[in-house]
């Protein structure tokens, strides 16, 4: 393999054809080993003239936020510079010189801003649910097991075994092992075929680290923040939502709030998250487990304009569908107000609705008195429409979350990953675990040591 990745970047620097294996744009661990190990399958396979590059879909500045990405590739001593990001290659130039073919692995839909891409779709292999209507035209393999990993695995076993290395190897089997959750039945993420080529690999290689070494060290390094800066740490889980040109960003953090919130400089870094990603309010839910090994989730709003701050705090604290049970935790800076979240059950997907729900409250609440002219001739109504039309909107950050940010591993969380729950796979959520936990007081400690930030 790292010869491969070597012979990779030399042919960026030739003026010639690329076959181009893009994983998907959350650049999670399954999504970079797949695009690794389908390309180099496919240029072990493929006449001699053609070229395949596996591009991870990320810039190169963003591999540090996947913990568990950079773990991997130090365990397997595949160095980080044989990579191919995709600020590094301009994929739009090669099609419209005519150089491109595209292989889309671990998903299936180009963002709007890869549309024109999709004329030099080649070929896709996927585990999601195919959306028909955004796919491209042409050969699709689509089938929902539990890991991308494991559909390469088997295109590389069943067309050239003889080309697997170790490296290639190990890659692939803990990538699985990651997405399946160990494997484990209660869960029944893993299926029989994911089951199936995680022991071909063994039987093949029976040197390869044991399924709960590498589950292990894959999950801790997933949730290892201890190296990221502040703006990191909010970029590694963000989602964005925005109505009417105001936007707000939130972010899963897998911290104590207490512990964030004594970070050095954070005001300032907070400041400057907002004015870099354009946000006028940060919302960060801080996700850990307790001494007692109960879940704990903590909310930080962070707004300069108090009004709207005001406003998505009122709506937070009165709301009854869900209840979030907050606890309010005095703050010494006036843009910020911290909570507990009594509520451990509505998690950040819960929570999108409740702040949509405040944007509207707070733009009803600006809208011109009854009785007094309109602006430049434009009426109401009219106006109320346009601000529609640009309505609600979600731009997911770098996780492709659909249900439950993923939580640090514990006991009570080791069934919980970051995989959507649309795979027709049955999958315990992070909402049916919590249902047992019982609701968590502000401690006394917490609260004084949050009021001293």
């Amino acid at each position: 393999m790292e010869d491969y990745l070597q012979g990779c970047r030399a042919a960026l620097q030739e003026s010639r054809p690329l076959h181009v294996v893009l994983g998907n744009e959350a650049c999670d661990l399954d999504s970079m080993v797949s695009a690794l190990a389908l390309a180099f399958y496919l240029a072990k396979t493929t006449e001699a003239e053609e070229v395949f590059v596996p591009v991870l879909n990320i810039n190169r500045s963003e591999l540090p936020l996947r913990g568990d990405n950079v773990f991997f590739l130090q365990k397997i001593n595949i160095p980080e510079s044989l990579l191919i990001f995709r600020d590094e290659i301009d994929l739009h130039a090669l099609h419209q010189a005519g150089q491109l073919t595209l292989i889309l692995v671990d998903h299936h839909v180009l963002p709007k801003g890869d549309a024109a891409l999709e004329e030099a779709v080649a070929e896709v292999l996927d585990h999601r649910p195919i959306e028909h209507q955004h796919c491209p035209p042409c050969h699709v393999s689509v089938e929902l097991v539990g890991s991308c990993a494991t559909l390469v695995t088997e295109r590389i076993l069943q067309g050239a075994p003889e080309i697997l290395d170790r490296q290639t190897a190990a890659l692939l089997h803990g990538t699985i092992i990651l997405d399946c959750v160990n494997m484990d039945l209660k869960v029944g993420k893993a299926t029989p075929k994911d089951s199936k080529y995680v022991e071909k690999l063994e039987s093949l290689f029976p040197d390869l680290p044991k399924r709960n070494d590498i589950f292990d060290s894959l999950q801790k390094a997933k949730f290892d923040v201890s190296g990221l800066t502040t703006e990191q740490m909010l970029r590694k889980d963000q989602k964005t939502i925005s109505r009417q040109g105001t936007k707000v960003a939130i972010s899963a953090i897998y911290m104590d709030l207490e512990a964030f919130l004594q970070r050095s400089g954070l005001i300032a870094d907070l400041h400057a998250f907002c004015q870099a990603h354009n946000c006028d309010v940060l919302v960060t839910m801080t996700i850990f487990f307790n001494t007692h090994n109960e879940p704990v989730r903590q909310l930080a709003i962070f707004c300069p304009h108090e009004a709207l701050r005001m406003k998505i705090c009122g709506v937070l604290e009165r709301s009854h569908s869900p209840s979030l049970k907050l606890t309010p935790a005095p703050s010494t800076h006036p843009h910020l107000q911290a909570y507990l979240q009594g509520n451990t059950q509505v998690s950040r997907k819960k929570l999108l609705p409740l702040l949509q729900e405040a944007l509207s409250a707070y733009f009803d609440s600006m809208k011109i008195p009854s009785g007094q002219p309109e602006t430049e001739g434009v009426c109401r109504e009219q106006a109320d429409k346009e601000l529609d039309r640009a309505g609600n909107s979600l731009v997911p950050g770098l996780s492709q979350d659909e249900e439950e940010p993923p939580l640090p591993p514990t006991p009570m969380n080791s069934l919980v990953d970051e995989c959507p729950l649309d795979q027709g796979l049955p999958k315990l959520s992070a909402e049916v675990i919590f249902e047992k936990c019982s609701q968590i007081s502000l401690s006394q400690s917490t609260a004084a040591s949050l009021s001293k930030n």
